[in-house]
């Protein structure tokens, strides 16, 4: 006697139902109404499609076992049967193995009912239409095929008369999938009078030549399928008895393996992975804070399309001494970190790129900037697992033609995240510090969930590819602090994500354990450095942030890496005193970094430079230009370079000219002087260069690695859950008990047979169960129309209004007077 599952549901105590939804966490998004929407929804097609991603190879084959054997005449299947099946190959798996498999798949409800009489949820055909690779049974697909499979000699008679090239085909679909396609007119018979090519082939020893397909198709070994004109291309199935046959020496279900297959490669050095992946993290987090600078130097247009230009693209790749994919990685992972965005252009006209927005660092560039090398990266990091794009499409075409251009909508992939995570947890799952090879990588993804990874091999590499360019990864192995960091989001995950950031560090004052793992990895931050005569400022490591400032603002940076070199210049030292240094502050900054002695040379060159500075003095006019040197004024006067700012000598020692100070002071610079600009008092104005930034970005750090996910729920709030639905449940099982003048009672409402109670002896039985404090069956049309009933005890009448209170669930409920059809007292 088979069971439904919603009966089969409702017999389970509360914490299997509640362990069911702890395994499909979709079954509760959002919470069923009772036990039959549950079972309805658990053998919905998107559902069981979810469950089925999620396993793994042997597993599936298990199931489809459980699908081969099962009983067409009851729909049942027995434990044994699954287990003789599973056992009948030339490699049997153990039965432990067999029986926790379908112990899986009866957690998840795949499997179904007592032990004895399994029963499989009818969606998995659905999802699944070939059960291991196997097509449909011969009755199923054509009566002449299904004559010759019920004669077994015959079919192996003439399974063993076909050519070679009929043969190929036949184990190639034996393996699955058991349909495929042929070109047109490959079925088709020659017309009439003309010799038949498919008779006889003297070249392949007498057999039939001409069409394999249509061999097979005349012999009742493949059905052909064909639908539409006889033109279109037609498609053929493999029956399921002939590929059974044709497994005889594999098994039914194929090769089995309960484990996963093993890797090769040997465990490297964990200190030589780890300081090559913390080399790496150095690397990408200076160039991203070289990119960064280059936009707010120059911002990039945003396309009419969106995302930023291939010359923007370049000319940013160019600038950083990278190439344009990692150039675009790099972007795409700072801008998912909240680091840079889009800033509207205040009455800007609309360029060739179609753009009013430019791309720029975000507020948030700078609190980074402050924060450890470490942190800096783990924010990276995290961005770069949780982001939805995928960065491998850059630069290829959509399905218009069209080029997918870094910080597009084309390159949203919302499943990329759970890819991210399922090569990495690949590679955390094995031994610490072994570096497998993309090939074999895709093979343990292919047995973990082939479902999931079928047809995925290039993304899954390119994943690979980014880890190693991140510092995730390091000499193909994950890190000691990358699994730190995995195993720090996959908890969050868990946690049904993180939306407020309450267990994130990244962004925090405190850095998290991956910082602190990183950090003992890393080189020291230095505070000082080694000043060289010729004028060159070493940094023996990484600067730490205040060193980093004084020296972007004093000097020009030649080479970077583990230890930068930077040089100070004319230009180096004019721009730190624009900036509001003096000469005092800069021999103080030099005295207290400098682990040696000051060339006397950089005492001279700052000497030099302030005492030029401001020597001449710049204001409105357009703008003024006044100095106490005379001589110095006849010079700018006379300087043939300024002859377009059409200077005038106002009295000896000014000069003043029809443009405005900003264009003046460009000028004189460009033209090697030093002026300074001074306000209506006479004063210096000291100005910063100004720093614009887009507007703040949440950053995605805090979004758990699978955004397509159902939150997970703790135990407790899950046998909430059954708690509430089980209520539903006997709801509708009252409901189902009221009497039928409850239950019709708004039948009269749409003109059908009248209730048996009026609304005035609805109301009388109301007011007696009030005094009497009885339960009453109340029928009543809710705000949507429809009918319904409650089993309630009457609390009071009053307002228009019955306020009643349900003694299953201890609810108080109000109903409007109006829609209240009928009112039954309970037996």
């Amino acid at each position: 006697m088979t069971t439904s599952l919603a009966d089969h549901l409702r017999s389970l105590p509360d914490e299997s139902l509640a362990a069911l939804l702890q395994l499909r966490p979709d079954l509760v998004v959002p919470v069923p109404a009772d036990v039959s929407a549950l079972a309805i929804r658990a053998q919905s097609r998107v559902s069981v499609a979810r469950a089925l991603d999620g396993l793994d190879q042997f597993t599936l084959q298990i199931l489809d076992a459980a699908r081969l054997t099962r009983n067409p005449d009851d729909g049942t299947t027995a434990t044994d049967t699954v287990l003789a099946m599973a056992t009948a190959g030339p490699q049997p798996p153990a039965p432990t193995a067999v029986r926790a498999a379908v112990g899986r798949l009866r957690a998840l409800f795949l499997l179904y009912g007592p032990e004895h009489a399994l029963q499989v949820v009818p969606a998995v055909d659905e999802v699944a239409p070939y059960p291991a690779g196997l097509g449909r049974p011969a009755a199923e697909l054509d009566p002449r095929t299904a004559a010759l499979c019920a004669d077994p000699a015959k079919l192996r008679r003439t399974l063993l008369a076909a050519p070679p090239s009929a043969r190929a085909i036949l184990d190639r679909l034996a393996a699955g999938p058991p349909v495929g396609s042929v070109p047109p007119g490959a079925l088709q018979a020659p017309p009439l009078g003309a010799e038949d090519p498919v008779l006889s082939d003297p070249t392949n020893g007498g057999a039939p030549a001409g069409s394999p397909v249509r061999w097979l198709v005349d012999n009742r070994l493949l059905v052909s399928v064909t639908t539409g004109s006889s033109t279109a291309a037609g498609t053929v199935e493999l029956p399921r008895e002939v590929g059974l046959l044709l497994r005889r020496d594999s098994g039914p279900l194929g090769p089995l393996r309960t484990s996963p297959p093993p890797v090769a490669a040997a465990p490297r050095e964990p200190k030589a992975v780890d300081s090559a992946g913390a080399g790496q993290t150095m690397e990408v987090v200076r160039h991203t804070e070289g990119l960064l600078d280059q936009l707010a130097d120059e911002p990039a247009p945003v396309l009419r399309s969106g995302g930023i230009g291939v010359r923007d693209l370049r000319r940013l790749a160019r600038t950083a001494g990278l190439d344009e994919p990692t150039t675009a990685l790099l972007l795409e992972v700072a801008y998912a970190a909240g680091l840079a965005g889009e800033l509207e252009i205040p009455g800007a006209t609309t360029s060739r790129y179609g753009a009013d927005q430019q791309v720029l660092p975000t507020g948030g560039y700078e609190v980074w900037r402050a924060a450890s090398l470490a942190q800096r990266w783990e924010q990276l990091a995290r961005a770069w697992l949780t982001m939805t794009r995928q960065v491998g499409l850059v630069g290829r075409r959509d399905d218009r033609d069209r080029p997918i251009t870094a910080l597009s909508a084309e390159a949203e992939r919302a499943g990329v995240p759970a890819t991210r995570r399922a090569v990495l947890g690949v590679l955390a799952d094995l031994e610490p510090a072994t570096a497998p090879a993309p090939e074999e990588v895709q093979d343990l993804l292919d047995w973990r969930a082939p479902r999931r990874s079928r047809g995925r091999d290039a993304a899954h590499r390119e994943v690979l590819a980014e880890a190693a360019q991140l510092g995730v990864t390091g000499l193909g192995a994950l890190t000691s602090y990358g699994r730190l960091l995995l195993g720090d989001l996959t908890s969050t995950d868990e946690r049904g994500g993180d939306p407020l950031g309450v267990h994130a560090d990244v962004e925090s004052g405190d850095p998290s354990d991956v910082a602190r793992a990183l950090d003992a990895l890393l080189p020291a931050p230095v505070d000082h450095f080694l000043v060289q005569a010729d004028l060159t400022v070493v940094v023996p490591g990484p600067p730490e942030p205040a060193l980093g400032i004084e020296l972007e603002a004093m000097t020009e940076l030649e080479s970077a890496g583990g230890a930068s070199v930077h040089r100070v210049t004319t230009a180096s030292v004019r721009r730190a005193l624009d900036s509001g240094y003096t000469a005092d502050d800069l021999h103080d900054v030099f005295r207290r970094r400098s682990r040696t002695p000051i060339p006397q040379g950089l005492t001279y060159l700052v000497d030099d430079v302030a005492r030029k500075h401001g020597g001449l003095r710049v204001g409105l006019a357009g703008a003024y230009l006044r100095s106490d040197d005379e001589t110095l004024i006849s010079e700018v006067l006379a300087d043939r370079r300024l002859e377009s700012l059409a200077l005038r000598r106002l009295a000896p020692t000014v000069l003043c000219t029809q443009y405005q100070v900003g264009r003046l002071l460009g000028a004189l610079r460009d033209a090697g002087y030093a002026p300074v600009q001074e306000d209506g008092t006479g004063s210096t104005v000291l100005t910063r260069p100004r720093i614009r930034r887009a507007p703040p970005r949440v950053s995605v750090t805090t979004r758990t690695l699978d955004p397509l996910a159902a939150p997970k729920l703790p135990m407790p709030r899950l046998l909430g859950v059954v708690e509430h639905i089980r209520r539903g449940d006997a709801a509708a099982r009252a409901a189902r008990r009221a009497p039928a003048v409850v239950r019709g009672g708004a039948a009269g409402l749409g003109g059908g047979p009248v209730p048996a109670h009026t609304h005035s002896e609805a109301l009388a039985v109301l007011q007696q169960a009030v005094r009497d404090k009885a339960l009453v069956w109340v029928g009543y049309v809710d705000a949507h129309g429809a009918t319904a009933s409650r089993l309630v005890k009457p609390v009071s009448i009053g307002a228009g209004y019955l306020r009643a209170e349900d003694e299953r669930t201890e609810m108080l409920h109000t109903f409007a007077l109006h829609r209240v059809t009928a009112a039954v007292l309970a037996d």
